[in-house]
């Protein structure tokens, strides 16, 4: 295997569990779930125009959809869990299955070239390796897509 990985953390949505159960299987380990990493929440209700919704969100970021997370709410939950993994497990090589919208808040935190037009052009599955020293993003490479 070209990358190393030591622990594989998903989401606990189905579709990002079944998209790193391999790669665990592979290296012997379990899943690890993290409710942190689950897809951001855009609205309690199904949107009829679902651009028109996901644009909002990203032009303001503290905006909301009604029972739905803005983009501060999903990026503190989502940064918060990735920053305590980085600590836990300093050294170590960690896959995560999340989901697009979510990754893309992620690295924005970490790096604001990563905006809504990269989420946009993101194809689904795509495999992002994001290097770290302590708390500092150091690189960003696409290893894989479909």
């Amino acid at each position: 295997m070209e990358h190393h990985i030591d622990y594989v953390i998903s989401s606990p949505y189905k579709r990002a569990v079944q998209t790193v159960e391999g790669l665990a299987n592979l290296i012997g380990q379990k899943v690890i779930i993290n409710e942190h990493f689950k897809e951001r929440k855009l609205s309690e209700h199904p949107v009829s125009d679902f651009e028109m919704a996901i644009t909002k969100v990203w032009e303001d970021e503290t905006f909301f959809w009604e029972g739905g997370e803005s983009n501060v709410s999903a990026q503190r939950r989502s940064v918060k869990a990735t920053l305590k993994l980085l600590n836990t497990y300093e050294g170590k090589n960690i896959a995560v299955g999340t989901h697009g919208n979510l990754m893309v808040l992620i690295m924005n935190y970490f790096d604001k070239r990563y905006s809504f037009d990269f989420w946009k052009q993101l194809e689904m599955p795509d495999i992002y390796k994001l290097s770290f020293l302590k708390e500092n993003l150091k690189g960003v490479n696409k290893i894989w897509c479909r």
